[in-house]
């Protein structure tokens, strides 16, 4: 019986047969659906599991700290996003520029991106301390007065984190934007330029339509990142003060220490409708 007979009467008695490659395809694959599954489905699911009922959210609703931090969650994507693409599409022209002094700037901008977040963060909050921190100690000695103790008020306080989180990923949308700029042909600013095209003319018509696309796709993945982002404020002021400046990503650690488990997947799972539509349009420009 050839090999031809022998695959017949397997797709015959079994419906389907696999070939060889087609096995060891699967083989290969398994491990990493393993993976998949046991690190992804199932967490995803067991949270879905613990957060089904109904009764959940109406408790998160009837909650204060959860409401004070969706408007906290809603200020820090608005202001923090914002702030922080404006700087990143200007500094990255600053960075266009190739004297030797900028080279030297550029690596170290990039230092509170590579550092990681725990030690940098930590550190901010020691020089922030009203007591021994060196900022107010900077100040007392040039006013010879106490500084504000600068994470007891929760608006300054959220300003602060805000500002961290601006200070650490800054510096790799700048160069995702320098390379934006990079790939655009240098032949369109010696022709605006010899048109008589100003700076802001040679940005208007020759910069910004190019990297606009990307300009969108670094915001809409900046937005999914910050509404996960969980060490610039616990790291920072850890939610306070009286929990005031938590925002989604830290508010389930709350209700993990107070043994609210369910309270806390259904705080995360509230996520779900600000991370969702980022994705899908995200998806849809991805996929033009």
């Amino acid at each position: 019986m050839d090999s031809n007979t022998r695959r017949d009467s397997r797709r015959a008695g079994f419906g389907f047969a696999l070939s060889e490659k087609q096995v060891w395809g699967l083989l290969f694959v398994a491990p990493y659906l393993a993976i998949f599954v046991g690190f992804v489905v199932f967490p995803v699911g067991y949270a879905f599991w613990l957060a089904r009922s109904p009764q959940l959210y109406v408790d998160l609703y009837n909650d204060p700290v959860f409401l004070r931090t969706a408007v906290n969650t809603l200020v820090f994507l608005i202001v923090a996003i914002n702030v922080k693409m404006a700087i990143a599409l200007f500094l990255s022209g600053f960075f266009t520029h190739k004297r030797w002094w900028v080279k030297i700037l550029a690596v170290l901008f990039v230092l509170p991106w590579a550092v990681p977040s725990i030690p940098t963060i930590i550190s901010v909050r020691f020089m922030l301390n009203p007591e021994w921190g060196v900022i107010n100690q900077l100040i007392f000695q040039l006013t010879a007065e106490d500084g504000p103790n600068w994470l007891n008020d929760p608006t300054l306080a959220l300003s602060l984190s805000m500002v961290v989180h601006i200070w650490k990923s800054l510096p790799f949308w700048t160069l995702i934007l320098l390379a934006g700029r990079l790939a655009i042909p240098h032949e369109l600013y010696e022709a605006a330029s010899v048109d008589g095209a100003g700076a802001w003319h040679r940005f208007a018509y020759i910069t910004w339509p190019s990297i606009s696309t990307l300009y969108v796709t670094c915001t809409l993945l900046s937005m999914i990142f910050t509404v996960g982002d969980f060490n610039s404020v616990y790291l920072l002021t850890g939610g306070g003060p009286a929990d005031l400046t938590h925002v989604l990503a830290t508010l389930g650690i709350r209700y993990l220490r107070l043994d609210q488990v369910g309270m806390a997947m259904a705080s995360i799972v509230c996520c779900l409708p600000l991370i969702l539509p980022l994705v899908y349009f995200m998806m849809k420009r991805l996929s033009r």
